[in-house]
């Protein structure tokens, strides 16, 4: 291959040769983008402030997070506790929006607090803060609230029913005695009823058959006649009545004495136990789902199943209330930080420069001195017309020129001869 070919790559061949820039047009461009930034600056200038609109716009998309994220949360909220009422439902979601409009008030307030001359107005502008603040803590407490709400729920159930099993335990000793002194109450009476059945039922069998006898008589139009008359003694309806009566009792008696008998074979000290301990189980299982328990049981030091209720709403409160003030104040914050103003409309004019009044005797001597050390005059422009450079730093008297550099008192009398 021969190196003396120039290399030529496979984008120069599709893309063929580059067009040259127009220089005119990048010049345009740059003279517009200057003029541009000058303007900007003379608008700041004039206004006295100066408002990074980045940070605005990062200030809106957290309040637009926020305002969505409210009013998200209160339409859950209206669709669980208005029990399918679509009155109530949209009922509670009137004062929501109207909280939204009011959090979108803050960012604006907050410039204003920044760009207002007024004292007044800037008061009313902070006024205005604290009260949007407090409406945006209300909303974004209440989202907080309903984050840990499902665990705390849970937890609080299940401690529900740990104390039940806990307070069944407890019990357990005098409930069965009380079923076994029922129990053997339903099986005394049942025994007497027994015994009176079988009494009454042994005087029924020894009473005596009862007696018939034939009767005659005439009747009122003389016939006579004649009728088969039974007399029964009188103790065997007593008894039979006693008979029946006690059979209907023992049956009440025998359902009475096997509900008994079940109630008591249900009171088993060790399923009691049993029930203790899943509901412990099932309570940590909640409290280890929890984050607010398992907090509290790390500050508190403690085990998450021994921590109280008032610990557990004390950390709410703070779990709850402080993000929601941070939450309610950032974007205020970002947009008064995003307001630079200035004190004066040139500080950043470097011919408006201020001279502290201490220091102006000092320059005022060290310019003496210089014109003192060089007390040659300065040239003007046509004195200067072919153009010659002027060095900055003139050679004193006596001191030689460097090359291709012509000192004042040579360049003097050209001039004059010239003339």
């Amino acid at each position: 291959m021969d190196a003396t070919r120039p290399m030529i790559s496979i984008k120069s061949i599709f893309s063929g040769p580059a067009a040259p820039p127009n220089r005119d047009r990048k010049r345009e461009q740059r003279e517009w983008k200057l003029e541009s930034d000058r303007w900007q600056h003379q608008r700041h200038v004039d206004k006295g402030y100066r408002i990074k609109w980045g940070y605005v716009g990062i200030a809106y998309l957290v309040e637009f997070m926020v305002i969505g994220a409210s009013l998200w949360g209160a339409w859950l909220f209206a669709g669980v506790y208005s029990d399918g009422d679509w009155h109530a439902f949209y009922f509670m979601l009137l004062a929501p929006l109207v909280y939204a409009a009011v959090e979108l008030c803050r960012v604006p307030l907050g410039i204003l607090a920044r760009t207002q001359r007024s004292y007044f107005v800037r008061a009313l502008a902070v006024l205005g803060i604290i009260f949007a603040a407090g409406v945006t803590t209300k909303s974004v407490s209440q989202l907080g609230e309903m984050m840990f709400h499902p665990r705390l729920m849970e937890a609080a159930r299940t401690k529900t029913a740990l104390k039940d099993a806990q307070a069944d335990r407890a019990t357990i000793g005098d409930r069965i005695k009380a079923a076994d002194e029922r129990v053997a109450q339903y099986t005394a009476e049942l025994d007497q009823i027994e015994k009176r059945a079988a009494d009454n039922a042994q005087q029924l069998a020894g009473l005596p058959a009862q007696r018939c006898e034939r009767v005659f008589g005439t009747n009122s139009k003389g016939r006579k006649y004649q009728n088969l008359k039974c007399v029964a003694d009188p103790r065997v309806a007593a008894l039979s009545g006693g008979v029946t009566k006690a059979s209907s009792d023992r049956a009440a008696m025998i359902k009475d004495l096997e509900e008994a008998r079940k109630a008591r074979a249900a009171l088993d000290p060790g399923a009691a136990d049993r029930r203790v301990a899943d509901a412990e189980q099932g309570y940590r299982n909640a409290v280890n789902r929890s984050q607010l328990h398992s907090f509290t049981a790390m500050v508190y030091g403690v085990d998450p199943i021994d921590v109280t209720e008032s610990q557990v709403h004390a950390f709410l409160r703070i779990f709850v209330f402080l993000p929601a003030v941070c939450a309610a104040f950032a974007s205020t914050i970002l947009a008064l930080c995003a307001v630079s103003t200035r004190r004066t409309f040139m500080d950043e004019d470097d011919l408006g420069a201020a001279v502290n009044p201490e220091a102006a005797p000092y320059m005022l001597d060290a310019i003496a001195d210089a014109l003192r050390s060089n007390p040659e005059p300065i040239l003007p422009r046509a004195a200067n017309a072919s153009g010659a450079v002027i060095p900055m730093n003139r050679p004193a008297q006596g001191q030689q020129a460097l090359p291709n550099q012509t000192l004042p008192s040579q360049t003097l009398p050209a001039a004059g001869a010239g003339a």
